[in-house]
Formats: C-alpha cells, structure tokens, sequence
C-alpha cells in the first residue's frame, strides 16, 4: 500500500453444502442435546467450544502493509499449521472497498480472498484479523449532540468464517489522522489492545476502541467545512467463537 501520509488532526483525510448441525455441536448451547448414534442425552458442550483454541507454538503472524509493492501470495501460501491466528494491518489511502497502492490500486475483497479457507488451508478454522485504515469515501461526520472445546472429529465450515475486518471508519467516510501522532484509529487501536488485550475477548476490545475514537476525539481545521468533525470504526465480525489472545 501507499506510504502513509500524515494530515493534522483538523485537515482532511485521505484524498478523496447443507447438511444438519452435527449432533456434538447444538445450536442451543443452554439445552441438552441427544446423540444421533445412541439416541442418548449428551451433555452440554463444554465453554471452551466457543473459544478458539490458541494452544500452538506460535500465537501467528502480525502483518504490516503500507506499500502496495509486495508479493501478497507470499503469506497467504505460507505453512501457517503451527499458528494460532492470522493479524494484517494495512495502512493506505482509499475509497469504500479499494485502497491505494504507489502503482495502481487494488481491491480490498481480493486481498482477503487470499487467507479463505480455500485457498489457505493451514488457516482455517482460525481467526484472521485485518484492521484498514483508510477512507471510505469523502462524506464527514459532524456529530449530533447527546445527553446521554475441539473435537476430532472433521466437519466443514464457510471459507467466509473466522475473519475479523475493523475499519478505521464506517463505509462512505473520511477517516482522519494526526501529523503528530497518526491516524484516531490507530492510537486508539494501540492504546486498547495494549491495555486490555490478554484480559478481554477482542470484540469488547474493539468496542472500546469505537468508543475511543468516537468520544476522544475531533477535528480542528483552518479549511472551511472540516473542522468539528467526528468519526466512527466499523467492526465487521465473522468470528465463530471468543477470541482471547494468551497472557
């Protein structure tokens, strides 16, 4: 992706198969269920079922992109069997699905396309992180005020599952950064994960983050229409189970 380009906190952001559930795996977790084998009552699963086991010599690989110029075949190829998890951070400028490389731009869904469970097999099953930041289009937010466990057994599951996408800003808007201090979702991605992140599931993290970024802070522009301008992240889940990364 791009080199990222610092803006001031007051300047515009970037330029513009169906089969039945298997009988170990009930889809209410609070009943008992019977085995279709035995017909007798199992008992409920065990907590650990809904939470992604992170047991492996390597907790996995945390990916920083901010040059288009690499070959993105690379990792998703990789032998990521003895890896818990998957983390990519692109940093670039961009539009809603697209981002912008220093030689041409690229779309976002084909990036990711790469780490599905078809194409990276040593990764599925496993949760797959990417956080985006950059712009989603050229509308800004000027804000409203207010008073206020495994089991051996092989089974098949969507190669959509298990990836985590948390752009820096909802679809359609700019997404803004410090000269001094870089973009409001990164700090506040830094600053969440570094105090909370071996202590919560990552979807309180983030929502925390969303917090972060939507009460702390606004911008302070001299160009007419950007200053006093809010921003939202948008977290877009399609994790199977917790995430709890090891302390």
């Amino acid at each position: 992706m791009s080199q990222v380009m610092d803006h001031g906190a007051g300047s515009q952001g970037d330029h513009v198969d169906a089969k039945g559930v298997p009988a170990q795996r009930p889809l209410c977790p609070s009943l008992p269920h019977f085995s279709t084998e035995d017909n007798k009552m199992d008992a409920t699963p065990s907590a650990d079922v809904y939470k992604y086991n992170m047991n492996y010599p390597s907790i996995g690989q945390c990916v920083i992109i901010n040059n288009k110029n690499f070959d993105k075949i690379t990792v998703s190829q990789e032998d990521h069997s003895q890896s818990a998890s998957f983390v990519c951070v692109l940093l670039s400028h961009g539009e809603d699905g697209v981002l912008y490389g220093t030689d041409g731009i690229v779309q976002l869904k084909k990036l990711t396309s790469l780490f599905k469970g078809d194409c990276c097999k040593t990764l599925v099953g496993k949760p797959k992180l990417f956080f985006i930041q950059a712009c989603r289009g050229s509308e800004l937010d000027g804000g409203i005020e207010t008073d206020s466990v495994a089991n051996d057994s092989q089974e098949r599951i969507p190669v959509e599952a298990d990836f985590l996408y948390a752009y820096s800003t909802a679809p359609g808007y700019y997404s803004w950064r410090n000269t001094q201090n870089g973009s409001w979702f990164m700090q506040a991605l830094f600053k969440m994960f570094q105090q909370y992140g071996k202590t919560l599931e990552v979807m309180q993290i983030m929502t925390r983050v969303n917090h972060m970024v939507a009460l702390n802070f606004e911008s302070s522009s001299s160009t007419p229409g950007f200053s006093c301008k809010k921003q939202i992240p948008c977290i877009v889940s399609m994790l199977t189970k917790e995430l709890y990364f090891p302390s």
